[in-house]
């Protein structure tokens, strides 16, 4: 399986649902269409989304923006340092 995610939903929606089901983020990015593309830290962190969010995948693959953006989304910083601060099991 992928770690790579369509989603169509806003980023903060997104971010929001990853904090709650303790899944690191590796990047997300807006999509010209609407919708974000989520990567995932683990093929596990995946899964969970995929099975939690599975009414807001987008098939197949998204028109993406033909650049990165020049700045990490705050949202970001804020998992990493919650992830910092949360023991894991």
């Amino acid at each position: 399986m992928s770690r790579e995610i369509y989603l169509s939903l806003d980023e903060g929606v997104v971010v929001i649902r990853c904090l709650s089901e303790n899944v690191s983020i590796s990047a997300i990015e807006g999509l010209p269409g609407g919708g974000v593309r989520l990567v995932c830290m683990s093929v596990e962190g995946a899964e969970i989304i995929r099975r939690k969010l599975q009414a807001y995948l987008i098939d197949g693959e998204a028109a993406r923006q033909h650049h990165r953006p020049v700045n990490i989304s705050p949202y970001l910083n804020a998992i990493r340092l919650r992830s910092q601060r949360t023991p894991r099991h």
